[in-house]
């Protein structure tokens, strides 16, 4: 299998740590695809993903998977335990559910603040931005994560009683809000410590240590 990823890309990271998490990291060829310089956005690669968008995975037949979550249930249909998108049918709807809502409420509002409120990928790259937009949805990422704090306090994990791709996610939605100086608000404090018990795992704790390259 191929990869197409940006190595500090938070949404690269979480299919990074279901890789790690499932074993499969040595099964993998990672080509990068530089995002400062808008390689995600030509001709050859919007071939391979109509979204412009990373990662994308590509097999052994030529196809191409695109989006997070698309990926890690190939990946967890392909190998075995640990599983990350639930065994029951009601436990796979609430990861699914609560995989959705850390994209919506933290990790994609995050997105839109970076690429309208901030500079973000540079002029080359961002031909459009609304910053009074982007503020807004930097607000919504600031009470998506009061959301995620209320969750936490009733149960270990987002989805539930184990460790799933809904809870890579809101990692994700950790690294991004790192990367843009996106603070955590103190209150938070079930989220923060839940934060600190993801970071002693071994998928979590290497996508962190990657360091950003000058751009």
């Amino acid at each position: 299998m191929k990869i197409y990823d940006w190595p500090t890309g938070p949404y690269p990271a979480r299919v990074r740590i279901a890789l790690a998490e499932k074993n499969l990291l040595s099964d993998v060829e990672f080509v990068p695809i530089n995002l400062w310089k808008g390689e995600h956005k030509t001709p050859g690669f919007l071939a391979k993903n109509y979204s412009g968008t990373l990662p994308v995975l590509e097999l052994d037949d030529g196809s191409f998977l695109a989006e997070c979550t698309a990926i890690t249930v190939y990946l967890d249909a392909l190998a075995g335990e640990p599983t990350l998108t639930g065994r029951t049918p009601l436990e796979k709807g609430a990861i699914q559910m609560m995989t959705k809502r850390a994209e919506i409420e933290m990790l994609d509002a995050i997105s839109v603040y970076f690429h309208h409120a901030t500079p973000g990928l540079g002029p080359d790259v961002e031909v459009y931005q609304n910053r009074e937009w982007g503020l807004r949805q930097r607000d919504k990422a600031l009470r998506g994560m009061h959301y995620f704090d209320a969750v936490l306090r009733k149960q270990p994990f987002i989805a539930g009683e184990a460790f799933s791709m809904a809870d890579i996610a809101v990692i994700g939605g950790f690294i991004f809000a790192t990367a843009v100086k996106l603070p955590i608000s103190q209150e938070c404090e079930a989220l923060l410590a839940w934060f600190v018990r993801m970071q002693e795992r071994p998928s979590v704790r290497a996508q962190l240590a990657i360091v950003p390259p000058k751009h």
